[in-house]
């Protein structure tokens, strides 16, 4: 465990190589954080720590770096998560009070929103299909061979689909095949629409599969599209001095490209928690250059998905940790409010 003076610099050195992206030497240390410390002190701390495995020292220079484990101590026991100022919150609440038809809607704004005031690349999905439950299917008659399908979940998610058919449909066609799904399918998760439920409403429809076919095929992409992924702020990514680097630019490059490794990325953790991996702490090799921070966004046991920042392992973790508290207790707190109304 370290002492209360190896915390102090080891905290005043991450502080600094996040702030200038250099090697931090104890004359730095000195001159910029009142230590209170000789400069001969500190290199001696910074050579305990080094030794510890807490700072690595690059080739070309005198100074300090944080290691992997460095960055994991700050991030576990130094980080101030209150690093977010007046502004920043009233632009947070500016956007976050958009009303908003759909909950996907308010995950695109708390995406971009922290994009904008982090200044890193940020990623988001919307709610897994096996966790959204049913609330009602509807269909529309549009035409004599046109539906309308709209899906609401418990979590506010609403899906709009137009089918077209080879055959006329009728208006009391339209009635038996909406009450069939609702009783089939309300209070059922979202990805319960499958084959054995196509088979079940031809049997007791005894309808044309040119009427039913075209339903269930529909209804599957609009559940199989649901993990849409939005990303925010990629260019600003290549900003950074880490990014100047064929190979780590490259593999963000992919990474973003891969929607099952991102997918994966932000399906993993705990709800309600804060969740940050530090290069080698990511399990894919994808992932090794970068620092992932996630949350995961739910109101009592309703999952509404989950919004990440991808950047380097400088990552300013006392900002975005801050920042995503505020939005996630924003969020939480809209959605109660929005939930407290539909009861009233």
């Amino acid at each position: 465990m370290l002492d209360n003076r190896k915390k102090k610099i080891l905290q005043a050195i991450v502080d600094e190589y996040i702030n200038t992206a250099e090697p931090v030497s104890s004359g730095s240390l000195v001159k910029n954080y009142g230590l209170d410390l000789s400069s001969a002190t500190i290199r001696n701390e910074m050579a305990e720590l080094e030794k510890s495995g807490y700072l690595d020292k690059p080739h070309t220079s005198s100074g300090r770096v944080p290691s992997a484990k460095g960055y994991r101590f700050y991030v576990d026991e130094l980080l101030n998560d209150q690093d977010i100022s007046v502004e920043e919150i009233k632009y947070i609440q500016s956007k976050l009070e958009i009303k908003v038809n759909e909950i996907e809607d308010l995950t695109k704004i708390a995406t971009t929103t922290l994009s904008e005031i982090t200044h890193y690349t940020t990623v988001a999905v919307g709610p897994r299909s096996n966790m959204q439950i049913i609330e009602e299917i509807k269909f529309v008659l549009l035409g004599s061979r046109m539906l309308m399908c709209v899906i609401v979940t418990d979590s506010g998610l609403v899906k709009e689909t137009i089918i077209k058919f080879d055959e006329d449909i009728t208006s009391s066609q339209v009635e038996t095949i909406n009450n069939l799904f609702n009783n089939k399918l309300k209070g059922n998760p979202l990805d319960k629409i499958d084959k054995p439920m196509e088979e079940y409403i031809m049997s007791e429809l005894n309808y044309s599969v040119n009427v039913i076919k075209p339903i269930i095929e529909q209804i599957n992409k609009i559940v199989e599209d649901e993990e849409k992924i939005y990303l925010e702020g990629t260019k600003k990514a290549f900003d950074l001095p880490e990014f100047q680097s064929l190979k780590i630019a490259k593999n963000f490059v992919n990474l973003l490209d891969t929607k099952e490794v991102m997918l994966d990325l932000l399906n993993s953790g705990f709800a309600k928690d804060i969740n940050v991996y530090i290069g080698d702490e990511n399990d894919k090799e994808e992932l090794k250059d970068f620092s992932i921070v996630t949350f995961k966004h739910t109101v009592g046991n309703k999952d509404l998905g989950t919004i990440g920042i991808i950047g380097p392992k400088r990552m300013d973790y006392s900002k975005v940790i801050s920042v995503m508290k505020y939005i996630s207790k924003k969020l939480d707190d809209q959605l109660k409010e929005d939930d407290n109304k539909k009861d009233n």
